[in-house]
């Protein structure tokens, strides 16, 4: 990945915008400042990478509101939210949504940072991961009808022996379809192909059981 991540800053209060804008920017943290959910949704671009910190209580879009917007519209980012209220209730549906963190105000700038800085390292993490998936998933699209076939039943454990009785074909077949698969997977080991398979079927989330989408479902 090679763009740099960015903090989506949404706050209508603007003297709260300049100065976390301000702190971040000390930070050497890229970020973008937007008074409105609705000034956010007009410049957001779901496939750059970085977080969204937001205060909780918007007009109009309120930040709980967004935050669903995202979900909805398969844009779901890694949130921190901000409140002066401490709204448990709210707190408690944006957590259970997926978001990082939820800070009252006022907050001392290193929780702040912290926060900041975990929600773009658990961005980063699930951009590598869904890298890695297309990848993955891209070399199954090389393999031949069987040598899906055969990787089907060598990734549940079934012998040479086992897959070629079931296949009716001879073992030594199942043996130079096994290789190719293993081959074109970029594979060495056994294990390392049943981990590249399982990651393709269970998708992007395997690894991150506290992503906004999962969460959510």
């Amino acid at each position: 990945m090679n763009a740099h991540p960015v903090v989506y800053l949404i706050d209508d209060d603007p003297g709260v915008l300049r100065a976390l804008r301000r702190l971040l920017q000390a930070e050497a943290i890229a970020v973008q400042a937007f008074g409105s959910a609705e000034e956010f949704l007009l410049a957001h671009d779901p496939l750059a990478p970085g977080c969204v910190v937001l205060d909780i209580r918007l007009p109009c879009l309120s930040g709980l509101a967004l935050q669903q917007a995202l979900l909805a519209a398969d844009s779901a980012r890694y949130i921190v939210f901000m409140t002066g209220h401490g709204d448990v209730a709210d707190s408690v549906q944006a957590m259970k949504a997926g978001a990082v963190d939820f800070l009252v105000k006022p907050f001392h700038d290193e929780d702040f940072l912290a926060a900041v800085r975990s929600a773009i390292a658990r961005d980063e993490h699930a951009r590598a991961v869904r890298e890695e998936i297309e990848a993955i998933r891209w070399r199954l699209t090389t393999l031949t009808p069987r040598e899906h076939q055969v990787l089907q039943h060598v990734v549940v454990g079934r012998l040479n022996k086992q897959i070629a009785a079931d296949l009716g074909i001879a073992e030594k077949t199942i043996k130079v379809h096994r290789a190719r698969a293993m081959e074109k997977m970029g594979v060495g080991t056994l294990a390392e192909l049943v981990r590249k398979s399982v990651k393709a079927e269970a998708g992007e989330h395997a690894d991150d059981p506290g992503s906004p989408v999962d969460r959510a479902r």
